[in-house]
């Protein structure tokens, strides 16, 4: 049996983590302020370096309310990306595991809750 503390961890972690890999990803983005194009071609490719983050921060909106959700989608992407990445091993370590993390607390939430029927946050 849960208590009420450990409902709201298990509620907040998932999120709190999701939120830190969003920042993660975006410092990737940095890289396209090494080479001097315009502001113009630098601020589109800033937007198209920044689509990784924007699709997990929505995915994260939906993972909010429906907790399976999060769990479905957030494998579905880090087991792509480990797809797409699997010559480089250290890419996937560092990309797909946080996912794969983030999804399995998604899904301990979801079965809390539906074992409970409370909900944490």
């Amino acid at each position: 049996m849960m208590t009420a503390t450990s409902r709201k961890i298990l509620f907040w972690t998932p999120r709190l983590l999701c939120m830190a890999y969003i920042v993660f990803l975006s410092l990737f983005a940095l890289d396209v302020f090494s080479e001097f194009h315009g502001f113009r071609r630098t601020a589109a490719a800033l937007l198209i370096h920044l689509v990784p983050s924007f699709i997990v921060a929505l995915v994260l909106a939906l993972a909010w309310k429906w907790d399976w959700i999060g769990a479905v989608l957030f494998c579905a992407a880090a087991t792509y990306y480990a797809y797409i990445a699997f010559r480089h091993p250290g890419w996937v370590l560092v990309i797909s595991r946080p996912l794969f993390v983030v999804a399995a607390l998604f899904w301990a939430n979801w079965l809390s809750r539906s074992r409970t029927g409370k909900w944490a946050g």
